[in-house]
């Protein structure tokens, strides 16, 4: 039986297979419109191969401004964790990606780790993205989730050094986050070219796959990755797109 951590690495990989650079999308819980964000969900995931769902968190220290922004407006309408899997849970039908949720570790420890997982399998959740949880600190978590099937992504960086590279890729479920810069999500820049070198280590080292995230906006920008990774995170360039009312639809369709 496969496990919802698995269902992840399989939906990026069916895309790889099918000659496509994969699509993780990010959209903030409950932004723009808390009452009508389960069809924006559902919109998202139909043109994604996996969606990160953010909870919203006071102190979002990888998140550029528009995240920011984004989080604020959701707490602002009462957005939660309990509201989160309440409302993925109730989706009135099943989305055709695998969900994640990616969140600070503050909001998991305020609903209880002894609770999360269960819950977040039972609402569908296949996994969770913590970027402020150290390794070497979430043994707790990680076991957690373990029991539900549902996997812990591992996060690195352009200046993650070697030895610890393949520690946390050795670790690594689902897929493996690699950060294509230093600082916070959302700026726009073009991806150097020693990232490159430094995504061809991240793969060579992972057993699963491996998506590039931070500042992926354009298909110029994945057409260049691609070769080097298997997918690619659009965060907060979907959450722009979303606050000015476009059809996020059919922003991802022209990423493909």
């Amino acid at each position: 039986m496969t496990t919802p951590a698995a269902s992840i690495s399989h939906a990026i990989r069916t895309a790889h297979e099918a000659g496509r650079t994969a699509l993780v999308a990010f959209v903030t819980a409950g932004f723009p419109d808390k009452h009508r964000f389960a069809e924006t969900l559902l919109t998202v995931a139909a043109q994604a191969d996996v969606v990160e769902i953010g909870v919203p968190f006071t102190d979002p220290m990888a998140d550029g401004m528009t995240i920011q922004r984004a989080s604020r407006a959701a707490l602002a309408q009462g957005v939660s964790m309990a509201w989160i899997l309440e409302m993925v849970g109730g989706l009135r039908e099943r989305p055709k990606a695998p969900l994640l949720l990616m969140s600070y570790l503050n909001p998991l420890l305020s609903y209880g780790l002894d609770k999360l997982p269960a819950a977040a399998r039972a609402a569908g959740i296949s996994g969770c993205i913590v970027p402020d949880l150290p390794h070497e600190e979430a043994g707790e978590l990680e076991a957690a989730l373990a029991s539900e099937g549902l996997a812990l992504i591992q996060m690195v960086t352009p200046v993650t050094p070697q030895a610890r590279l393949e520690r946390l890729c050795g670790a690594a479920q689902g897929f493996v986050y690699a950060v294509t810069m230093t600082g916070t999500t959302g700026k726009s820049v073009a991806v150097p070219l020693d990232v490159m070198d430094y995504l061809d280590r991240v793969r060579a080292a992972s057993k699963v796959p491996v998506c590039a995230g931070f500042g992926i906006r354009a298909k110029d920008q994945i057409d260049l990755l691609a070769g080097h990774v298997d997918g690619v995170v659009v965060g907060s360039a979907l959450v722009e797109v979303l606050e000015r009312g476009e059809d996020p639809a059919a922003f991802l369709a022209s990423l493909r």
